[in-house]
């Protein structure tokens, strides 16, 4: 069960050593730190949140656009000014949610590996938890894969690095982090 996930009860189970622990906590406080803070730093009026409003514009971050993709379009979609102007429109609407959703995930995450104390050992993930984790999961995997620059054609060529490519441990993590995702979709059916 090292590093992958497997039924348990009517939840999932996975042993991370101290290492696999640390590495996967640290991506995720990663992830909250690229998502950024709550509007407000948190502490704003909940009705004011209510009533917020996003950017219109798209990020340039090619990670952050990967997490926040254009509703309409995006590269290579034929320029028309009002498709333009419904993207902004979309993203000012909806981006807020998505990233408290997407903080949300992490945040899940980061305190169920807190709750191992630092060090390794079994965490057990109920249902109810098993979408953050699966979203915690993509999120890294899409933020890895865009740093990478992955795509459906060479993600084959991943596993044919050599040993000094400076690439090699995002590769492992992003190849890891599939791993993990796919053995909690498998424990969740099984």
């Amino acid at each position: 069960m090292a590093g992958l996930f497997e039924s348990a009860g009517s939840g999932a189970a996975i042993a991370l050593d101290e290492f696999e622990a640390s590495i996967l906590r640290s991506l995720e406080v990663q992830m909250l730190e690229l998502i950024g803070p709550p509007p407000g730093g948190g502490s704003e009026d909940p009705l004011a949140a209510l009533f917020a409003e996003g950017p219109s514009e798209a990020p340039d971050d090619p990670a952050l656009l990967r997490l926040f993709p254009d509703a309409y379009g995006g590269p290579g979609a034929p320029e028309d000014p009002r498709t333009a102007e419904r993207a902004a429109e979309f993203r000012r609407y909806t981006e807020l949610d998505l990233r408290a959703r997407k903080r949300d995930d992490a945040l899940a995450v980061v305190r169920a590996l807190d709750g191992l104390g630092g060090e390794g050992g079994v965490l057990e993930v109920e249902p109810g938890e098993f979408p953050h984790w699966l979203g915690a999961l993509n999120d890294l995997r899409l933020t890895l894969g865009s740093r990478l620059e992955v795509t459906d054609e060479d993600e084959e060529g991943l596993y044919k690095l050599p040993e000094d490519d400076p690439r090699k441990p995002l590769v492992i993590a992003y190849l890891w982090l599939g791993a993990m995702q796919e053995s909690l979709l498998e424990a969740m059916t099984g």
